[in-house]
């Protein structure tokens, strides 16, 4: 199992939107961690499983006090709450400030994010919602404990130029310069585009292009639809058969190319089959239960 953590270059190209459905259709148990510093979103939009809120203060930021002592990955288990519909999250902070409460800690977290594969009671993949990493922000030290880094854009031409030079030095600092893909290590770095399904492929082959043409070490895995109806039932804002979105059903096909393509690398589930989800996983109920409590947005 592993590590996999989406992030920006700038702007909102629906990073969460992106993080939670995926991690609703995920083929296995998962957890999905709101590791922005900027501050998470699923406390204000989402629903807990008793059907009351989330608990702001339990998750990254009730992490904080037990990562200074050390941190076994199966604790991570005890500031996980679950949403309608049954995904676990680990709820991000409220506001950045707090941020500072994690500083020092966020390799901790990457390793134990890392070896929660390894638990020998309850092993999960983690999707991590790094929110955008422009500049200095700590989240990118979750980096070099992920198996996979998803970089999320739109296809305005300036969202496809920033996600070039962000990939391009990600692979600089990750993997000490921009070479082949084959020549790369962990984590490899692949781009998301959330594009118009009616154009999705002619644009995911030239962004490809683009990024192999400069040398930036990584290649586009996937698209997202652009479908705001989606995200609305994703947030719950709005009602629908949201197994048959755009959104969800754009997700799925993400989630089978990535296990196709680097699941091989992945040890396989102790739950079952690849493919079938163990106790507690989101995809064994259905995205989010579908039942729109999941939450996004950004």
């Amino acid at each position: 199992m592993a590590l996999i953590a989406l992030a920006a270059d700038k702007g909102s190209p629906g990073v969460t939107t992106a993080a939670v459905a995926l991690a609703a259709v995920w083929p296995r148990r998962v957890l999905l961690a709101e590791t922005d510093p900027a501050g998470g979103d699923l406390v204000y939009r989402s629903a807990a499983a008793h059907g009351g809120p989330l608990n702001p203060n339990t998750g990254m930021l009730s992490i904080a006090a037990t990562a200074r002592r050390g941190l076994v990955p199966d604790q991570l288990w005890d500031h996980v709450q679950p949403l309608s519909g049954g995904l676990e999250v680990l709820v991000g902070l409220g506001i950045s400030e707090q941020a500072a409460g994690l500083a020092g800690l966020w390799p901790t977290l990457g390793r134990a994010f890392a070896s929660l594969a390894d638990s020998p009671n309850a092993p999960a993949d983690v999707i991590a919602d790094c929110g955008r990493v422009s500049g200095d922000s700590p989240a990118t030290e979750l980096f070099p404990h992920a198996a996979l880094v998803l970089l999320i854009s739109r296809t305005e031409p300036e969202a496809i130029a920033r996600v070039r030079d962000r990939a391009a030095a990600l692979s600089n600092k990750l993997h000490g310069g921009a070479r082949g893909a084959s020549g790369l290590g962990l984590p490899l770095i692949g781009v998301v585009l959330v594009a118009d399904t009616n154009n999705a492929a002619k644009l995911s082959g030239q962004v490809n292009d683009m990024l192999v043409h400069a040398q930036t070490g990584a290649r586009v895995v996937g698209t997202i639809a652009d479908d705001p109806a989606g995200a609305d039932q994703l947030a719950g804002r709005r009602r629908g058969r949201l197994e048959k979105s755009l959104l969800i059903r754009s997700a799925r096909k993400v989630t089978s190319d990535l296990y196709q393509q680097f699941g091989a690398a992945w040890s396989m589930p102790t739950t079952g089959p690849a493919g079938h989800p163990g106790p507690g996983a989101a995809g064994h109920a259905g995205p989010a239960g579908m039942s729109g409590q999941a939450g996004a947005g950004r």
